[in-house]
């Protein structure tokens, strides 16, 4: 994909915000957007892009995706799903659907329902999947118990002292059969809404590669960022112009 100078890098055209000129055509931009985090996180991830959308006149939900009642063992990707499809029926269209991450894949699989669809280092589905890093995953992984502040400041290379420590102390466990599942590769349809996949340069989670190959499959707008880690562009020094970013596209006409 063409490359351009600056902080992202995309498909661009003359006039245009780098990164950002592939916006498909829509009767409407979204004036709603469900906000879905990733494993181990929480709405809490979204503080920053909750107040650029706001600043864009788009209502934002970021609620916390729930174990099953059996406990997190027990908890399943459907019941992810579920959740996730329960909030964006909920929405008044036009409504956006956004996700990072296991959040990325859950949104991307119920952008049936949504107006436009924003995924942020998405795990993806079948069959790029199989190219993920692979790891072994317990019942329940202990991000929350085995949270140390040094492995925090590591993950968050490009976060500052503050941004790291709000996220230790805010991380949780995660059900090890939603992680399976997940990387196991999930078969979902191209979206048939705007999609936009915005990728971390330096991200050992998801290869940017596989993102920006995503987005080529899908025919979506690539943004790449210079922000180096997985949580980046969320909770990184540059989150927040990542996400006016963002915003401006979904508010494009």
């Amino acid at each position: 994909m063409p490359g351009v100078e600056g902080a992202e890098r995309g498909a661009d055209q003359p006039g245009s915000e780098p990164g950002l000129s592939r916006v498909p055509a829509r009767a409407a931009p979204p004036r709603h957007a469900v906000l879905v985090h990733g494993a181990g996180g929480g709405g809490w991830e979204w503080e920053l892009w909750a107040a650029a959308l706001r600043a864009h006149g788009i209502d934002v939900r970021a609620p916390d995706l729930q174990p099953a009642a059996a406990g997190l063992a027990a908890t399943t990707l459907d019941d992810y799903l579920d959740q996730v499809r329960d909030w964006i029926a909920a929405a008044p269209r036009p409504r956006a659907l956004i996700g990072a991450s296991l959040g990325g894949l859950l949104a991307a699989a119920c952008a049936e329902a949504a107006d436009a669809l924003v995924v942020v280092n998405p795990l993806p589905p079948a069959p790029w999947a199989t190219r993920l890093p692979q790891r072994d995953w317990p019942d329940v992984v202990p991000w929350r118990c085995d949270a140390r502040l040094a492995s925090t400041r590591r993950a968050l290379a490009d976060a500052d002292e503050a941004a790291a420590l709000y996220a230790f102390r805010r991380w949780r466990d995660e059900s090890g059969a939603v992680l399976r599942a997940a990387h196991a590769g999930l078969g979902i349809a191209a979206p048939a809404c705007a999609v936009l996949c915005v990728a971390s340069a330096q991200d050992e989670d998801v290869p940017p590669a596989l993102t920006l190959e995503l987005a080529q499959a899908w025919g979506a707008t690539p943004l790449q960022t210079l922000t180096p880690s997985h949580v980046g562009p969320l909770l990184g020094r540059d989150a927040a112009r990542t996400a006016a970013q963002v915003a401006r596209w979904l508010s494009a006409r």
